[in-house]
């Protein structure tokens, strides 16, 4: 049996996605940007599937939804647009994330060092989110941006990003966020919620790999990534990726459609796996579940690698992940662990568990008996382990 439980990672395209998408390879195949019937006979399909990114996240008229290649090409456009535009010039100088962000915020803050920009990595709490008076402590006159996720790709945390907005607004600040763990799992209203720039990517939410998205509040001025062409209202250059956008705005109004299920449904299956994990002795798992996304348990097993876990589950059809797909060759403790102070031989133990609403009982139920299995199997051959039955707890 084959049970894929990494869906933070990425998602299966929805069947009715990719039906959607498929007439735009072979028979509508036109650059939209052609004057002829073969570019514009795409025209009608593109603005359903923009209505449908504007109205999955409640954007309005006044506000811009740009099309990316992804959500890397998006949060690098925030930050290094940012640069251009309040930092270069020497206004201010200063952005705020966390020490939990995904790669392509951390590593682009990185990169804005060098280059002169002041950045501050606000910690997180033992449950992996960061405390909102920490933020305000952080802020000063030349606080340019603030990044912080909507919710954590590694933890499932969900972060307080109404309270984070709210902040930046009396501040003047602009705010980011991440939301690619978050689109397709829990709703995501900018309205409710005022980010100036919001990021996703339609490989999380069961659309394809390749393209993504950034929301602009009002249009907001933000020097682009790329240039050469007029694309995208001349926002972001590039023959715009006709079956990635059709896509991408089907895969939205699904996530829409099925947001209950994944409330009530995925969320009860999350659980049932969860709580049989916890039968385990020595067993812990970051953060409590009604503040998290419905699908995602990071848990760490006394005693077992993280690395040796995942292949002994891949031996047995089961696919999850150590943490983060795009840093899944490195071989270091959990930077989310270590972010949160877990204890040094807990660091390299984490295991992700993602479900998404594809996710069966029969698959639990055979992901349940296989983890205790290889849990049995790795603290016997391990002789490094020994341990005295504690209390299962949930939280580090």
């Amino acid at each position: 049996m084959r049970v894929y439980l990494d869906n933070n990672a990425t998602t299966m395209v929805d069947p009715a996605v990719k039906e959607a998408m498929d007439p735009f390879f072979c028979q509508m195949y036109g650059n939209p940007n052609s004057l002829h019937q073969f570019g514009s006979e795409s025209h009608p399909a593109l603005r359903i599937a923009m209505d449908q990114l504007y109205s999955g996240i409640n954007a309005n008229d006044n506000d811009d939804v740009i099309v990316t290649s992804c959500a890397t090409e998006s949060n690098n456009w925030v930050l290094k647009g940012v640069y251009f535009d309040l930092i270069k010039n020497g206004k201010k100088d200063h952005i705020i994330t966390s020490s939990v962000e995904h790669p392509s915020v951390t590593a682009t803050c990185k990169f804005l060092e060098t280059q002169g920009v002041k950045v501050t990595y606000l910690p997180v709490n033992n449950e992996g989110v960061v405390e909102v008076e920490d933020l305000k402590n952080a802020i000063n006159d030349k606080t340019a941006l603030v990044s912080i996720m909507w919710a954590n790709n590694e933890t499932g945390m969900i972060f307080p990003v109404k309270e984070i907005a709210k902040i930046c607004k009396e501040n003047g600040i602009l705010f980011h966020s991440d939301g690619v763990q978050a689109i397709g799992k829990i709703k995501v209203d900018v309205q409710e919620v005022e980010v100036d720039f919001l990021s996703f990517s339609a490989h999380k939410f069961h659309g394809p790999k390749g393209v993504g998205g950034l929301y602009i509040k009002n249009s907001k001025k933000l020097t682009p990534l790329l240039h050469g062409g007029e694309h995208m209202g001349g926002r972001r250059s590039g023959t715009l990726n006709v079956a990635g956008i059709v896509a991408m705005g089907k895969a939205m109004e699904l996530a829409d459609k099925y947001m209950d299920y994944e409330y009530t449904e995925v969320r009860r299956l999350r659980d049932k796996l969860e709580n049989a994990i916890l039968e385990i002795p020595d067993v812990f798992v970051v953060g409590k579940k009604e503040h998290r996304v419905p699908n995602t348990i990071l848990v760490s097993i006394k005693g077992v690698e993280g690395e040796g876990m995942l292949w002994d589950l891949n031996r047995y059809g089961i696919a999850a992940s150590t943490g983060s797909a795009c840093a899944s060759e490195d071989l270091e403790s959990n930077p989310v662990m270590q972010a949160i102070g877990a204890e040094a031989d807990l660091a390299h133990t984490a295991l992700r568990l993602s479900l998404s609403r594809f996710t069966t009982e029969e698959e639990i139920d055979y992901a349940i008996k296989q983890i205790k299995q290889a849990v049995a199997r790795l603290r016997a051959i391990s002789s490094t382990y020994s341990y005295a039955p504690k209390n299962h707890k949930s939280g580090l």
